[in-house]
């Protein structure tokens, strides 16, 4: 499934844009500030329904308007069409696909599977462990409607714990251990299996784009690793019910689990220069796609944004030579730049000026 055409109503700095994106790969050049990866950001919003720059939809309203509009035709490999439009007026977001709506973006979610490449990115190597939990939530749940849910379920279960622990009723907090040792123990599992598949990848991956012998990989240390099943779990909450309330918030869970980029036994995150991280960043988002392709059979739509520019030229070329089959790519470049060794067969390019988009 590809993007055919997508139209902008009163997003971020775009007006009013109606864009071919009829083509395996889309160059979108201009200089800063433009509006290239406010296109990106609308198209991650088509294919998730949520934004990969902020939490709150709001903020992407174009200043002094009320809300904002996206629709966009799409076409499956049968050349069978379906249209997808998200609006969002007085706080509340509205997904309609072939006009009817829904109410759960995970509908949307595996219609379109998308991986964006950021700036931001480098927080998956040397940022808080929270970064790399929502790495790790996010790949799975891309391919895994079954994780997705159990992930919900995990963090409805803890809200609720923790609501009863800063009320300070005992005994309704420990209602909730079974349920959240249950969920917790499944996400655990999951989330081992999808470690060993990514380190699968992901350290020959970096050897080869990177020129180098180092040994990186992703060492995971589930907060509940030293129990073997739901009982235990349950006993060992029971029994630090003290730690929690003087705590006021459930102390231990997988939203504590740790996921730790590390070279050759250390820390990555101090061990490697900054070039070595960055460029770690954009493997992470390689390697999900390789991941995601070979669990799923199928091919992700990629949104690549600026995030070369800090690459040498042979470095660019190794990584976009090393990008994994894809149903479509999207790219922001500088002005004057290109990163592709020969002409694209199936590509479109666009110069974007204030909002507005024109073909070359």
């Amino acid at each position: 499934m590809r993007f055919v055409s997508v139209s902008i109503r009163d997003f971020r700095n775009i007006s009013s844009a109606d864009v071919d994106v009829d083509a395996e790969d889309i160059v979108l050049t201009g200089t800063n500030g433009q509006g290239k990866t406010n296109f990106l950001e609308a198209m991650h919003v088509l294919s998730y329904g949520s934004s990969f720059r902020t939490n709150h939809l709001k903020e992407a309203i174009r200043s002094g308007c009320e809300g904002f509009s996206l629709s966009a035709a799409a076409e499956d490999d049968n050349g069978v069409r379906e249209s997808i439009s998200i609006s969002f007026f007085d706080g509340r977001r509205r997904i309609a696909v072939d006009g009817k709506e829904i109410g759960d973006r995970k509908d949307l979610l595996y219609r379109f599977p998308c991986i964006v490449f950021s700036h931001d990115d480098i927080l998956f190597v040397k940022g808080e462990p929270e970064n790399r939990r929502r790495f790790f939530d996010q790949m799975m749940s891309l391919y895994s409607p079954f994780f997705l849910d159990s992930l919900r379920s995990y963090r409805a279960v803890l809200m609720q714990r923790n609501a009863a622990i800063r009320k300070g009723d005992r005994l309704i907090a420990q209602l909730y251990d079974s349920r959240l040792a249950s969920y917790g123990l499944e996400i655990m599992k999951e989330r081992a299996e999808a470690v060993y598949g990514f380190n699968s990848i992901f350290p020959d991956l970096f050897r080869r784009i990177s020129g180098t012998d180092m040994e990186v990989s992703v060492k995971y240390q589930p907060s509940w690793g030293a129990f073997e099943n739901a009982a235990e779990i349950e006993s060992y909450l029971s029994g630090s019910i003290e730690r929690d309330f003087a705590l006021s918030t459930t102390s231990s869970g997988i939203h504590r689990d740790r996921f730790t980029v590390m070279c050759d036994g250390s820390p990555f995150a101090s061990t490697g220069s900054t070039g070595q991280i960055r460029l770690a960043s954009i493997i992470f988002r390689i390697a999900e796609a390789m991941y995601f392709s070979e669990k799923t059979g199928r091919k992700p739509m990629l949104l690549i944004d600026d995030v070369l520019l800090e690459l040498d030229s042979a470095k660019r070329g190794d990584v976009l030579s090393s990008l994994p089959g894809y149903s479509q790519a999207f790219y922001t470049f500088l002005p004057n730049e290109s990163y592709f060794s020969g002409s694209r067969s199936d590509g479109i390019s666009y110069r974007v000026e204030n909002g507005g988009f024109s073909v070359g």
